[in-house]
């Protein structure tokens, strides 16, 4: 299973799971499905995913990354593993 971001033409980002990534990616850029967030948004960029063995763990990942800020979204696009806790924590001024 993966879970993947896409980049839409808005700039917004898609976060999605699959158990075939080339498949669904070319499913979100030839418009497939018409009531799918990519469809009005194409074209689309893939700008992250990652591969899992087992599909439950793949899913609740897929719908944490789906809460998160975009800040945190592009943090783990970029490979910046260390600033994810931070970017976690809200911040309360005393």
């Amino acid at each position: 299973m993966y879970v993947y971001i896409l980049q839409c033409n808005d700039s917004t980002y898609y976060t999605g799971v699959t158990n075939d990534i080339e498949r669904r990616l070319a499913e979100h850029s030839s418009g497939v499905n018409k009531t799918c967030y990519t469809y009005k948004r194409r074209p689309v960029k893939l700008l992250f995913f990652e591969s899992y063995s087992d599909a439950v763990i793949a899913i609740e990942y897929e719908k944490k990354i789906k809460r998160w800020s975009r800040r945190k979204k592009e943090a783990l696009i970029k490979g910046e593993y260390e600033s994810l806790p931070k970017l976690s924590k809200k911040h309360f001024k005393s």
